[in-house]
């Protein structure tokens, strides 16, 4: 669990410069540029479980949403796109399935699935791999940003939770679960939804971050 003290210092410093948290008017310029509610409602109108009775739609509607997803990379989305291109109809039937498995059926088993397709394009990243499942439930599914989690981690001391470039199951539930007992420990108004309140980690975890590099302190 996270430091219960550094999480209110956290929350302190973010509601002195925006008081009424995600609803204050300054916040509100920063997630427009962020929609999800705008993303979910797509994912829930393009991800239920019949979408497998369509497999080329399905796939063609994981290109569109990670293309529209602000929280992916420019370099990321032409290579999802080419990917979605060059799979072959078995291969993009087992993409689309694992992720309907993820969503709807066995996650693990799903994530995997997912895994194992991406990987065959060297594009097995935490990104690709858990920003529609973000979106389809951001009350309970994270997005995995590497710089934010290594920054999340060492700010809190975290050391029973190692991250990894290499995706793993193992790390996902545990890193899920530490952000979901966090988010119940913060005022409402910073915790919408896992993406905001994520957001809200980064945002003061970078802060501080960068502040120990321009005062380091000496040994």
């Amino acid at each position: 669990m996270l430091d219960k003290a550094k999480l209110k210092q956290l929350q302190g410093t973010f509601l002195i410069q925006y008081p009424q948290g995600f609803d204050d008017p300054q916040m509100q310029v920063i997630t427009k540029k962020h929609p999800i509610a705008k993303m979910t409602d797509f994912a829930h109108q393009h991800f239920s479980p019949s979408a497998s009775g369509n497999v080329h739609l399905c796939a063609q509607n994981m290109q569109k949403i990670i293309s529209r997803s602000s929280m992916i990379s420019m370099f990321e989305k032409p290579k999802f796109k080419s990917l979605i291109n060059v799979l072959n109809e078995y291969d993009k039937a087992y993409l689309v399935d694992s992720l309907l498995e993820y969503l709807h059926g066995n996650q693990q088993r799903g994530f995997e699935g997912m895994m194992q397709i991406l990987a065959m394009e060297n594009l097995a990243k935490w990104s690709l791999l858990t920003i529609i499942p973000a979106y389809f439930s951001p009350q309970d599914e994270v997005f995995i940003k590497p710089t934010t989690v290594k920054n999340i981690l060492k700010h809190f001391e975290i050391t029973d939770i190692t991250y990894k470039p290499t995706p793993s199951w193992e790390f996902y539930t545990r890193y899920r679960d530490l952000i979901n007992e966090a988010k119940a420990q913060v005022h409402p108004s910073l915790s919408p939804n896992n993406p905001a309140f994520c957001g809200f980690l980064m945002m003061t975890t970078k802060e501080t971050a960068n502040k120990s590099q321009m005062f380091p302190v000496d040994n």
